[in-house]
């Protein structure tokens, strides 16, 4: 399996807490989503890319204000319309893994808003694959 690269970095402020003073969870969730969002673009080709799954959500640590976590990401998969990948947060501070995601599933779609095609089977570090269009 391919390693995961930690990239991304957030600082968990006052308005990323919950009412025990940690990490809100939804607002961990909406960061992978993000990052896997850009994540999924940057590998297809394509700005029209949907969330089509998340696989289950193991929370085993958390974080409080003025922690920062990193996130990874790694494609594990590439299907004809699809991209799978993996998802790892860690806290930085206290070094504890916060939770893994096994299976996140973007769809590339067409300018209809149906699946299309994107004919990679592999991962890039460039950036050639940005689409550099608004159509």
């Amino acid at each position: 399996m391919t390693e995961i690269e930690f990239t991304t970095r957030k600082w968990v402020r006052p308005e990323d807490l919950n009412a025990n003073g940690t990490l809100f969870g939804g607002s961990l969730l909406k960061w992978i989503d993000e990052e896997a969002t850009i994540y999924a673009i940057l590998q297809l080709g394509n700005r029209r890319v949907v969330t089509k799954i998340i696989s289950e959500i193991n929370f085993v640590a958390s974080a409080i204000k003025g922690d920062l976590i990193e996130m990874g990401l790694v494609a594990t998969k590439f299907g004809t319309t699809s991209i799978t990948m993996r998802a790892e947060v860690r806290n930085m501070v206290t070094r504890k893994n916060i939770l893994t995601v096994d299976h996140i599933v973007f769809v590339g779609l067409g300018a209809d808003g149906r699946p299309r095609p994107h004919g990679f089977t592999s991962v890039t570090d460039q950036r050639d694959r940005i689409p550099h269009s608004h159509a």
